[in-house]
């Protein structure tokens, strides 16, 4: 089992920049790639940024040169660096982690919303 915990969400106005912090505890070392997912009532839960055991990374387009996934030494915690926000980015993001012999990410956060003002 793995556990997964968000952090770092909130309101703020186009331009800035939000980090999000996701932490990992449990079996860690079956976890391949984590990555940050949005979601907005009613809409599927889509693709913001991933980044995999061997740190390659994939972004969704709309957030490409905005956003920045990363990760600590140990690999158990992942951070969203958010830079100019826009009111469209406004969603809930979710921490998700893709364990080995997984055949999609199988492990999520509760989400933290981010709520982005025009």
């Amino acid at each position: 089992q793995v556990q997964l915990v968000e952090s770092g969400g909130g309101s703020v106005q186009a331009g800035a920049s939000l980090r999000l912090s996701c932490a990992a505890s449990g079996r860690t070392f079956t976890i391949y790639s984590m990555g940050w997912f949005r979601q907005a009532p009613e809409n599927q839960r889509e693709l913001v940024a991933i980044i995999r055991a061997d740190d390659s990374t994939n972004y969704a387009d709309s957030v490409k040169g905005r956003f920045t996934i990363s990760r600590g030494n140990a690999k158990d915690t992942v951070w969203l660096q958010m830079n100019s926000l826009k009111p469209e980015d406004t969603d809930v993001y979710y921490c998700g982690a893709y364990t080995y012999g997984s055949s999609d990410y199988d492990y999520w956060g509760q989400g933290t919303q981010v709520t982005v003002s025009s």
